[in-house]
C-alpha cells in the first residue's frame, strides 16, 4: 500500500483568508512575524524582541503577494519605502487593529511547515499598569504609516492601555 505523501500546510490557505475576511469587514490585517526565522526581509530598526508586526493591508502595502511559501510587498516605514520578503512559515500570527481579534498559529507540524492550531483566536486585552518600553526612545511608527515616533507613557488611572495579545481559547 502506498503510503499518501504528507498534506501542505493550512497556514498560508488560512492567511490569506483571514486577510480576506478582515478587508471586506473594514478592518486592517496586521501580521506578527518572527524576525529571526531565516528568509525574513524586514527593516532591522523596527524588530522588537526578534519580532515585528507589519500592517498587509491593501492601503498600507503595494504589491501585495501571498503565495504558498512566502509572502511579499513594499511598504513605507517613516516615510522610506522598503520591500518586505518573508516565509509564510516565519508568520506567528494575523489579526485586526481594530479588534485585536486573529488567529494565532503554532509549529506542530512535521519539517518546515507549521499547521494553524485548530480555533485559538488572539484577542487584544489591556496591559498591565506598568510600562515596558524606554520612554526615552517612544515606539516605532508602524509599517506603512508615515507618523512620527510617539512616546510611550506609563499606563494607570483614566489613560488607555497599551494593548497585550491574549490567548483565547
Amino acid at each position: 500500500m502506498a503510503k499518501e505523501p504528507a498534506p501542505t500546510s493550512r497556514r498560508p490557505y488560512l492567511l490569506r483568508a483571514m486577510h480576506e475576511w478582515m478587508t471586506d469587514n473594514g478592518q486592517t490585517p496586521h501580521l506578527v512575524v518572527d524576525a529571526t526565522v531565516e528568509g525574513v526581509v524586514v527593516p532591522r530598526q523596527y524588530v522588537r524582541d526578534g519580532k515585528i508586526v507589519l500592517n498587509v493591508g491593501y492601503s498600507a502595502t503595494a504589491g501585495l503577494v501571498m503565495k504558498n511559501d512566502a509572502i511579499g510587498f513594499s511598504a513605507r516605514f517613516s516615510g522610506v519605502a522598503c520591500d518586505v520578503s518573508l516565509p509564510v512559515q516565519s508568520v506567528i500570527g494575523i489579526y485586526a487593529a481594530e479588534t485585536g481579534q486573529g488567529m494565532i498559529f503554532s509549529d506542530d507540524e512535521p519539517g518546515t511547515a507549521a499547521a494553524a492550531t485548530t480555533a485559538p483566536a488572539a484577542t487584544l486585552v489591556p496591559a498591565p499598569a506598568t510600562a515596558t518600553a524606554d520612554p526615552e526612545r517612544g515606539a516605532p511608527s508602524p509599517a506603512g504609516g508615515d507618523e512620527p515616533r510617539r512616546p510611550l507613557k506609563p499606563t494607570g488611572g483614566d489613560e488607555p492601555r497599551r494593548p497585550q495579545l491574549k490567548i483565547v481559547k
